[in-house]
């Protein structure tokens, strides 16, 4: 009888590392808006990006996580060229 060392709630391999990509993205967004000139532009920006990672933490099915995190990406990525434009 070999039991399992990893509690019932322990995530897999690739879960962790989807989580991983998924903290590393909010984690950069926040960094993005940091550059964002006018300080209630920056406060309504953050609201929506928390807002948007705790409306879809509960996801669980592996392709819709993928395809949030690509749009999570093409976000940032517009973002950041509409910063680079401004300071232009």
């Amino acid at each position: 009888m070999a039991a399992s060392r990893l509690p019932p709630a322990a995530l897999t391999l690739r879960q962790f590392l989807r989580r991983q990509q998924v903290l590393q993205l909010y984690r950069r967004i926040l960094r993005a808006i940091r550059d964002v000139p006018s300080e209630a532009d920056r406060r309504h920006l953050q609201e929506w990006a928390r807002e948007e990672f705790q409306r879809n933490k509960d996801a669980t099915e592996e392709d819709a996580i993928r395809m949030m995190i690509t749009q999570g990406h093409m976000q940032l990525r517009e973002l950041q060229r509409a910063l680079k434009l401004a300071k232009s």
